[in-house]
């Protein structure tokens, strides 16, 4: 249990790392004069495959995908060592740490409101932690090929939602983007294969192409998210969809438990650490990972551009 904790908060220190260095890349790439004009041109408002293509190649960008790689092997192990309820919703407290990032990094100063939600996270993980019993043993057959379907059903959903919505994009790509990072982990749970170590079982499972196709889209979904809007409206739906999903089906499909007796803590718990979550990620706080480039240029696709020459 110990060991499955530790990992899950390493990995939700590296996504919030990552999340900073890939807003920064995101934000170089909005100061170019090319996507500029591309988003003059584009009456739909919507990032195009270039532009996604041209924030990945940005050095903050891949320095920040080095710890998005150690979030998604810390995702991995922790699902498979702790209750989805609990590591997904400390992979999810990533917020907090962004948080902190922000004050110590881009010298933001936290509101009472910031320090409020983040300690409301932070207790309600203690208590999760506390009222968390043993992770589930049940694995159907039928699973793995749920995930394989899931995963890029939602894909598909995000990209038809991503090229149609037009108001709070960045939130409803972010939500999708949530659920197919919970598929992953629902995937990395019931992968057979590797305890003990059986190759032929590994590369025969559907599981695995579930959680490598999840991750992959995912990644790009939540990237498209961070182009279409604000950040914390991207996080805060990334938070609920990387966490309900995955704990529900934990607790309904795979057999993961609470204490006995603690049940009623652990739903309080949940609920207060999502809320949470959300609240921090819809805060000034989280803002300023969007805004840490010095033209104050708006990321955001859905926003019109502003002639930069006058502020420079």
């Amino acid at each position: 249990m110990t060991a499955g904790i530790v990992i899950a908060v390493i990995g939700s220190f590296a996504f919030a790392a990552a999340a900073v260095l890939q807003a920064l890349g995101a934000d170089q790439v909005a100061q170019r004069a090319a996507v500029r004009e591309e988003r003059r041109r584009s009456s739909k408002a919507h990032p195009s495959l270039r532009s996604t293509l041209a924030t990945m190649l940005t050095v903050p960008f891949l320095v920040g995908f080095v710890f998005d790689i150690v979030g998604f092997v810390s995702t991995i192990l922790s699902a498979r060592l702790i209750p989805l309820f609990l590591s997904q919703t400390i992979i999810s407290a990533r917020l907090v740490a962004t948080a902190l990032l922000a004050m110590v990094v881009l010298h933001v100063s936290l509101k009472p409101r910031d320090w409020i939600a983040g300690t409301v996270v932070v207790a309600s993980l203690v208590l999760l932690a506390v009222s968390a019993g043993r992770e589930g043993v049940e694995n159907d057959p039928w699973m793995a090929w749920a995930v394989l379907i899931a995963g890029p059903a939602l894909i598909g959903v995000g990209v038809i939602v991503m090229r149609t919505v037009h108001k709070h994009l960045a939130a409803a790509t972010g939500l999708i983007a949530g659920a197919v990072f919970g598929v992953m982990a629902v995937a990395s749970r019931i992968l057979d294969g590797l305890d003990p170590f059986d190759a032929g079982a590994l590369f025969t499972d559907p599981a695995l192409y579930a959680l490598l196709i999840s991750g992959i889209g995912g990644f790009y979904l939540f990237t498209v998210a961070l182009q279409t809007g604000s950040v914390n409206g991207a996080a805060a739906a990334l938070v609920v969809g990387q966490t309900v999903l995955p704990g529900a089906v934990g607790i309904i499909f795979l057999g993961d438990v609470t204490r006995a007796g603690w049940g009623p803590v652990a739903i309080v718990a949940f609920v207060a650490a999502v809320l949470g979550g959300v609240a921090l990620a819809s805060s000034g706080a989280v803002t300023a990972v969007e805004t840490a480039d010095a033209t104050n240029l708006p990321r955001g696709y859905g926003h019109p551009p502003r002639d930069v020459t006058r502020s420079r």
